[in-house]
């Protein structure tokens, strides 16, 4: 029978196949617009690159990580009180200038001094007396033995701290000064150490003893609050009474990380510790306080301490503070500087070595100069994006003429520093890095003193004794699958 309504006796059928397809083609192309127009502002070549190429591919997916992951700026509260922190230190520390003779300063040194200085608002200070900790052990028995002479206050900031068999001594001193009536005040990180095992002990440690403990950008999905999930504090220091601080690359916490697979694979980290005291003990307290202000509002401005300089085998030293709540990548800046400074040899020590391009046009640069520069990075990784994104770069820096060594397996060498020609040094908690250069407050220190580059030296001639060079023949021969990883990963670096 004849369809009255289609007298020709054709169905016609409406289907939203076609529609709903050019519907999804229409929303995706302005989603690769907007991507064009918007992503490249203000932001480094490389990383934008990562983020066009991540959304040009999968435009709703990419767009929504970058949403979540996109900015590394902090919010409005807390670059307000940067500022005013920097502010403080300018004017309370300002005249805190003991540092040597500028006569006796590489003629480069001056510039970078004022370049810290205007970027992190700490002076060079001069009379400070150094000990480098590079074993692993040994430098927590000496922080646990500094906590037990603390006599009026203890700051502690450690990107990871969890209470294990290794570390119980440490807090333990911790809990005694507590209840001998000293000030324990301590900063972790929250993203960090929500992933250790050892996570609700600690806290639980730290609450029944009474000891005052705040995370370090916690985690929130309030509006007001919210921060890109991994910005985090990456900072470590521990101060004593103002007058004695340890700084550097160690985390506060067994080798092995207390993880399964660490464990299973033999794996424990080495780092470099190094116990300063004199004047740039109270600028690393300053940086406390700072962090402290930060994430509690509570700004300890009367107990900010200016130091007297010291006598003796002394160094002079300045704190180079970086993150997401300054306008630039301090740490960033200071290293390349360090680097076109080197005259005659440069050796830099990172776990995770991923340059941006100025950083790598520098040290290039460097080595093609005639520059003898060196690089000490891990023989086996520990973190499998980063791992090969960094080595996508050997190539590239065995051709320059840079000297590659691979420390030997299992140990993972974490240990952050680089020295130029004979008098300058800068020790922290910084990789070589696009991370630590934009997203993580990182800790640096730039030294001045021949008698600390040559102990310096001697620490790294240990790297060479643990390490085999890789050769670009070497490099050459990796077989096409690995390459072809490692470069898909130099993709992502800047996103890592």
């Amino acid at each position: 029978m004849d369809d009255p309504l289609d007298p020709d006796g054709v169905t016609v059928v409406f289907t939203w196949g076609p529609v709903w397809g050019w519907t999804v083609f229409a929303i995706e192309l302005v989603l690769r617009i907007l991507a064009i127009i918007i992503i490249p502002r203000n932001r480094r070549p490389q990383t934008a690159a990562a983020w066009l190429l991540a959304i040009l591919f999968i435009p709703e997916l990419g767009w929504l990580l970058f949403l979540i992951f996109g900015s590394r700026r902090v919010n409005k509260l807390r670059r307000k009180r940067q500022e005013e922190v920097n502010s403080f230190l300018a004017s309370e520390i300002e005249d805190a200038h003991y540092a040597s003779d500028p006569a006796t300063w590489p003629d480069w040194l001056p510039q970078v001094v004022h370049l810290n200085h205007q970027l992190g608002a700490m002076p060079l200070v001069g009379g400070n007396r150094f000990e480098f900790l590079p074993d692993y052990e040994t430098a927590i028995a000496e922080m646990t033995k500094a906590v037990r002479g603390a006599k009026s206050i203890i700051h502690a900031e450690f990107y990871i701290l969890s209470l294990d068999d290794t570390t119980k001594e440490f807090f333990d001193a911790l809990a005694e000064a507590r209840a001998r009536g000293v000030v324990v005040r301590v900063l972790w990180d929250h993203v960090a150490n929500l992933r250790q095992p050892g996570y609700r002990a600690t806290r639980r440690f730290l609450r029944q003893h009474g000891i005052e403990a705040h995370l370090m950008l916690p985690l929130s999905l309030w509006p007001w609050a919210f921060l890109r999930p991994d910005l985090r504090n990456h900072r470590k220091l521990l101060v004593i009474d103002g007058k004695v601080a340890f700084t550097g690359s160690q985390n506060m916490i067994d080798s092995s990380y207390n993880k399964r697979g660490n464990i299973k694979r033999g794996l424990h980290w080495k780092d470099l510790m190094v116990r300063f005291e004199g004047p740039i003990a109270g600028a690393i307290d300053a940086l406390f306080h700072s962090d402290w202000y930060a994430e509690t509002g509570d700004f300890l401005e009367d107990e900010v301490v200016v130091t007297e300089p010291l006598d003796g085998r002394v160094a002079s030293a300045q704190v180079v503070p970086s993150g997401p709540g300054f306008t630039g990548e301090n740490n960033l800046k200071l290293f390349n500087a360090a680097v076109y400074a080197a005259k005659e040899k440069l050796i830099i020590t990172s776990p995770y070595f991923v340059p941006d391009d100025s950083m790598l046009y520098a040290i290039t640069t460097a080595a093609q100069s005639g520059v003898h520069v060196e690089l000490f990075v891990s023989e086996i990784g520990d973190q499998a994006m980063v791992f090969h994104a960094q080595r996508s770069y050997y190539e590239l820096l065995l051709e320059a003429g840079v000297h590659i060594w691979l420390y030997a397996a299992p140990t993972i060498l974490h240990a952050k520093h680089l020295t130029v020609d004979d008098e300058v040094a800068i020790v922290g908690s910084s990789n070589m890095d696009m991370r630590s250069f934009s997203l993580n407050y990182e800790i640096s220190v730039l030294v001045h003193s021949k008698e600390f580059v040559d102990e310096m030296r001697a620490i790294e001639q240990h790297y060479r004794d643990s390490s085999r060079e890789l050769t670009l023949e070497e490099w050459r021969r990796q077989p096409l699958r690995s390459q072809a990883l490692d470069n898909i990963m130099r993709l992502t670096a800047g996103l890592q």
